[in-house]
């Protein structure tokens, strides 16, 4: 008994892969290289060429600092702080309605998600994530402008962003709670924790990293929506800090407005807005990125 206990057990042998399925395996591999460069053709592409004809406008301090106010179609210079302040002031608000809301929304599909009430509830979000932004703003425009009598402002944009944030907020939001084990759930319950103290602090601190993530990748998201400024508030050259009255510029907008204007001066603001919004999203995405790092790295 002793010496079959003491014989070495042999490790199990794989078996031969056969020639047909190495050559399936590396014709698969082959596509999925050669999809990836094909998707990534077109990105490189567009970087390429918004790069090439944006960098002139926004490597001056100008750029950066000074608005289009006074400057007259032909004529070179001035800047897009309005158009950058318009755009985040636009998104930020947006973001501080729909986040809380999402996450809420997010917390009861997946806690408390029982019945026909969870299930109107995941339904609307799945419509509102097909909405196209033209929808969304012709509804904030026959609500809020239309019905209430409010006038068009840079707040209305926020409200239609909102609807556009929303189901993007709880898809990823729900997303994340469902990857908290069950056991850290069950192991709060069983020391006699109520279930709302358990979501508070076990459930969503364990999922903060995600949850951060898509919030702050829903704000990119919204940031290039253009229909929103082209239906519900007006372009403004100067800057306008007031969100709720006046014209207000923002860097679709502002895109839209210049490619009206025939002059090679307009055209140049045209390609720096949009390397200054590409730039501003990637800022955000590698934000959610150093956030989601941190965040596991402390958890």
């Amino acid at each position: 008994m002793t010496a079959t206990l003491d014989k070495p057990v042999k490790a199990p042998t794989f078996r031969h892969v056969s020639p047909a399925r190495r050559i399936k395996n590396n014709l698969a591999t082959g596509l999925v290289w050669l999809s990836f460069g094909i998707a990534l053709v077109p990105l490189l592409w567009v970087l390429y060429i918004v790069i090439e004809k944006g960098a002139h406008s926004i490597a001056s301090a100008d750029w950066w600092s000074k608005s289009q106010k006074g400057l007259l179609p032909e004529q070179y210079g001035g800047g897009v702080y309005h158009a950058i302040y318009g755009t985040i002031a636009q998104s930020a608000v947006a973001a501080v309605i729909a986040v809380p809301l999402g996450i809420m929304a997010a917390i009861f599909l997946v806690e408390y998600g029982r019945g026909w009430l969870a299930k109107t509830t995941t339904f609307m979000v799945d419509i509102l994530a097909g909405v196209p932004s033209i929808v969304a703003a012709l509804f904030i425009f026959a609500a809020w402008i239309s019905t209430l009598g409010f006038p068009q402002s840079a707040f209305a944009v926020s409200l239609a962003l909102v609807l556009l944030m929303l189901p993007v907020v709880v898809r990823s939001t729900e997303e994340m709670l469902k990857l908290v084990p069950d056991e850290l759930r069950e192991a709060s319950y069983a020391l006699g924790v109520p279930k709302w103290k358990t979501i508070v602090r076990i459930v969503v601190p364990t999922a903060a990293p995600g949850m951060i993530s898509g919030m702050l990748l829903a704000v990119a998201r919204v940031m290039g929506e253009t229909a929103p400024v082209l239906v519900l508030v007006g372009y403004s050259k100067s800057i306008n800090f007031d969100l709720f009255n006046g014209n207000m510029a923002s860097l679709p907008l502002m895109m839209y407005q210049e490619l009206a204007n025939p002059e090679p001066a307009g055209r140049a603001r045209v390609w720096g807005a949009a390397l200054t919004l590409i730039l501003i999203i990637a800022a955000l995405y590698a934000l959610a990125a150093v956030a989601n790092k941190l965040l596991t790295r402390n958890r």
